[in-house]
């Protein structure tokens, strides 16, 4: 089973939290090509990507895809998320676990930005 976590910073204003679910939600209505989505956070909320990632190998996942919800690779992106990861692989060699680009690294990035000026 193909199951995407997608990973955000974590807030402790609750309503930005709950943003990244209904992103989540919304990703899981149009991600066809995979089984199950959820989210998970870095910090400051739960689940935990530890936690996120061994509740998608509890769910059957035998592929996991980790989407960083970030724009830029600052050093979550490029240590802290997979040194997270890390111990999870350690314990389940049996589930594979891959990191998608981080969000900034999306070549549509100026286009969705374009679109978010128009009208204002």
């Amino acid at each position: 089973m193909k199951h995407v976590v997608i990973i955000a910073h974590g807030s402790r204003r609750m309503a930005s939290n709950d943003e990244v679910r209904k992103v989540t939600h919304q990703f899981s209505q149009q991600a066809h090509d995979f089984d199950r989505v959820s989210c998970a956070f870095l910090e400051l909320d739960e689940p935990s990507i530890p936690q996120g990632l061994l509740n998608a190998i509890e769910q059957g996942a035998t592929e996991i895809i980790v989407l960083p919800y970030f724009l830029s690779a600052g050093r979550h992106v490029s240590e802290d998320i997979p040194a997270q990861i890390a111990p999870v692989q350690d314990t389940h060699p049996e589930v594979e676990i891959k990191i998608a680009p981080y969000l900034g690294a999306a070549e549509t990035i100026p286009e969705i930005l374009l679109a978010q000026t128009k009208g204002v």
